[in-house]
């Protein structure tokens, strides 16, 4: 039995990683730039252009951010002259490569300065950005994205340059809170804004959409600057009430880094209770092992001393018979009748003699202590194996079979992915689903996933002693995706069941994860069980 000391270490251990773990997630994430770059990606250069001549001349322009691959959000006073004018078209310029477009208005509300296009070119598809599920007051840092027209002008750039593909201008600040205008509501916040931001998106520590950047208060140079977006409530209506259905996640914002160290201390406390459990369980099997030999001793001396005293009765029995034989020989020679008498008694001393001989040799040695001491062990506890771990169903590996994955949040990093539950078949060779080979990585089971058309690599990794699926996604600029693909048609993955096939693809596969950044942008984190057979649809 486990002590109370035990239970006691187990529960403080397990109360400060619980603690830690709480106080990860309350903090305040700063923004993390790798987070803030891949949102980048969605972000472009919303521009009016005159075609009205032989020349195609850009007026004005603005930002705004993808909300699904070909819609995009922007502010209704940025595409305001387009709407009166029919000369004036909306051209999108990407942040990265050379697909520039045209785009259509789907909606207009001047009422919240909020506006949907829509590309109609199909050559161009944007990563669409995430949406936070709320501003919070301890939001901590966010970042505002866009094209503000004095950089352009500070670099020398000319109107017509704004038709090139350039990263977007990334700046910091503050939440100050959600403040309404007389219109709709606002985000009041301190990331600076100019001209030319106007439809960006201002961004949480996980690169999150909090509202859409509007305009700025005048501080005549003199005053603090405070800058205003608009709301997730004004916002997330707007998308649905026209049929668009944006990816919204709500989870707190924690860093990888706090994922690491919550990491660590769970499993620095689930080591301390494996510890503890093990402690106990020896101090148990040391006490069942003392009670078996000391009553394994017992039995053996008990065993010897009464084949020792029954080796003396025989032993006696014999010498009693074979001197009763020797008198009946004696006095055959007188009295023939006590030929068979003599007879009889030295055939009673010869098994006697036989038996004490036989029993002597097979008395109980001291050498079938130890095992009595396993057969009491076997009978008592179930114990079957010499360091007795037994049956103990902590201990040991996962088997072979059909495994249900759920997500585990708060080991978790989810900025936009998909959370579904995951089904697999499992083999112990690394086979997944009798198709895909995963190959052994540092100890690990791993397969690297390089899409053809989503901007994001996933490295996937399975623990079958924990049962535990793991999903790195990192999401990579236009240039680095094309390098991981390049990387990717490098190289054919072994089939299953090909000899040595994971070691085989563990290399092949270590040339595109040194590509890789040093931290993903999300992380999820799955605990898989067993699939009971017989149950489909969750039901029996």
């Amino acid at each position: 039995m486990f002590s109370d000391s035990h239970f006691s270490s187990v529960r403080a251990f397990m109360a400060a990683f619980a603690t830690l773990t709480l106080a990860i997630l309350a903090a305040p994430a700063a923004a993390d730039t790798g987070d803030i770059d891949a949102a980048a990606r969605g972000v472009v250069r919303v521009v009016l252009i005159d075609s009205s001549g032989d020349e195609v001349v850009p007026v004005t322009h603005g930002s705004g951010f993808a909300v699904t691959s070909t819609m995009i959000v922007t502010n209704a006073h940025v595409i305001r002259e387009a709407l009166v004018d029919d000369t004036l078209r909306i051209g999108i310029v990407p942040s990265e490569g050379d697909a520039g477009t045209f785009a259509v208005p789907v909606s207009v509300s001047p009422r919240n300065d909020l506006a949907l296009l829509e590309i109609t070119d199909g050559s161009l598809r944007l990563p669409p950005l995430t949406i936070a599920g709320g501003v919070r007051g301890d939001m901590g840092e966010v970042s505002a994205i866009g094209y503000p027209m004095n950089v352009d002008l500070a670099q020398g750039l000319e109107i017509r340059d704004i038709f090139r593909a350039q990263p977007p201008v990334k700046s910091r600040g503050f939440l100050s809170g959600e403040r309404p205008s007389r219109q709709f509501d606002t985000i009041l916040h301190t990331a600076p804004i100019a001209r030319g931001n106007s439809g960006g998106p201002l961004l949480d520590g996980c690169g999150r959409v909090l509202g859409v950047n509007s305009f700025g208060a005048d501080s005549d140079g003199s005053d603090a600057e405070f800058y205003f977006a608009v709301s997730l409530r004004e916002l997330l209506p707007f998308l649905r009430e026209n049929e668009v259905e944006p990816a919204v996640n709500a989870l707190p914002c924690t860093s990888i880094e706090d994922l690491n160290t919550a990491e660590r201390a769970r499993f620095d406390a689930q080591r301390a209770e494996t510890q503890q459990r093990l402690d106990a369980r020896e101090a148990e099997l040391r006490e069942a092992r003392a009670n078996a030999r000391l009553q394994a001793q017992i039995e053996v001396l008990e065993a010897r001393d009464n084949a020792m005293a029954l080796a003396m009765v025989l032993l006696l029995i014999g010498i009693g018979s074979a001197y009763a034989a020797a008198q009946f020989r004696m006095d055959q020679m007188d009295r023939p009748k006590y030929r068979n008498r003599a007879m009889i008694a030295a055939g009673i001393a010869g098994a006697a003699i036989i038996g004490t001989a036989f029993v002597w040799i097979t008395r109980p040695g001291f050498n079938e202590i130890e095992e009595r001491v396993a057969a009491i062990l076997v009978e008592e506890n179930g114990e079957n194996r010499e360091d007795g771990s037994g049956d103990d169903p902590a201990i040991g590996l996962a088997s072979d079979g059909t495994l249900i994955c759920t997500l585990v949040p708060e080991r978790s990093r989810i900025t936009g992915a998909r959370t579904d539950d995951v089904e697999f078949d499992w083999a112990a060779d690394g086979c997944v689903n009798e198709r895909t080979q995963y190959g052994m990585v540092n100890g690990e089971w791993t397969r690297i996933f390089v899409p053809s058309t989503e901007a994001a690599v996933s490295v996937s990794t399975y623990d079958p002693s924990t049962q535990t699926y793991q999903t790195d996604r990192f999401l990579l600029s236009r240039s680095d995706m094309e390098a991981a693909r390049e990387a990717r048609r490098q190289y054919d993955p072994p089939a299953c069941g090909v000899s040595d096939a994971q070691m085989t693809l563990g290399e092949q596969q270590s040339a595109l994860l040194a590509l890789l950044p040093d931290r993903p942008n999300e992380r999820l984190v799955y605990s898989c069980e067993t699939k009971r057979a017989g149950v489909v649809g969750g039901e029996e």
